[in-house]
């Protein structure tokens, strides 16, 4: 792949910068995920780049999946989410460590995403929020192993059960977020904390990181699995439809349970 029409790629002495554009929401679709893959492979490969920094232009870092383009050309939405998710899965396996700069927004799969880092920097105004059940259906994005490894499995349930929209100071509070800092010292400061472990000894440093994730790629491709196949049903219900339509009529959903 040598044209991507959603990632940018550049070095920044030792450090990959990958940052993600799809402007105004930043929704993140297969291709994009496919982009992504190349990117993380082609800067695994590069002796050069010793860290990684994901970011995101605009005020979004990333809204959730769209599956729009899937779904116009007639795919089956159980295969859509399918191929989503086994190119997500192959995120996890990424070697170098990786700094998430998360200067807006994070819901959903979005949410998912900035979690494919080891270290996320925020502001105040980011929002994170794991939304899954107020669209009717069960966290998806490997989330149900990836969040309360982070943040602890009860903090990760409140996320998870109610839905809530969080900003920058609760995730720094809750663990999420290796710093909060203003909007426009984000990136700037994901890069630094990117260069300090680049000045560490490369080897050690990714070493290191594949003892700490040691099973974690296998266990989060395993969990996937079942929220795939939970996700496949809860989208033909009641509740998932009425959901949608909620979010298009800009109302408070009211679910049944059916």
């Amino acid at each position: 792949m040598s044209d991507q029409k959603y990632l940018r790629l550049e070095m920044s002495e030792n450090v990959g910068v990958v940052t993600f554009s799809n402007p105004p929401h930043n929704f993140i679709s297969l291709q994009a995920l496919e982009e992504f893959q190349w990117a993380f492979k082609k800067l695994d490969d590069n002796d050069h780049c010793r860290a990684i920094v994901l970011a995101a232009e605009g005020k979004v870092f990333c809204a959730g999946a769209d599956f729009s383009v899937d779904q116009a050309e007639g795919i089956d939405p159980n295969e859509v989410l399918s191929n989503f998710y086994a190119v997500a899965m192959q995120l996890f396996e990424t070697k170098k460590p990786m700094v998430a700069a998360v200067q807006g927004a994070a819901i959903g799969a979005g949410f998912g995403l900035s979690l494919l880092a080891d270290f996320r920097i925020a502001c105040p105004e980011t929002i994170f929020s794991a939304n899954f059940t107020r669209l009717g259906i069960h966290p998806g994005f490997g989330m149900s192993v990836t969040l309360p490894r982070i943040i602890g499995v009860s903090n990760a349930e409140l996320l998870f059960y109610t839905g809530r929209r969080i900003k920058g100071k609760e995730a720094l509070n809750l663990g999420l977020l290796s710093e909060l800092v203003e909007r426009d010292d984000v990136l700037p400061s994901a890069i630094k904390l990117a260069n300090e472990i680049a000045s560490c000894a490369p080897l050690a440093v990714q070493n290191t990181k594949a003892t700490m994730r040691m099973e974690l790629a296998e266990q989060i491709r395993a969990a996937n699995k079942r929220e795939q196949a939970l996700q496949m049903v809860q989208m033909k219900t009641k509740d998932f439809r009425e959901a949608i339509k909620a979010m298009h009529e800009r109302r408070e959903p009211e679910f049944t349970g059916l």
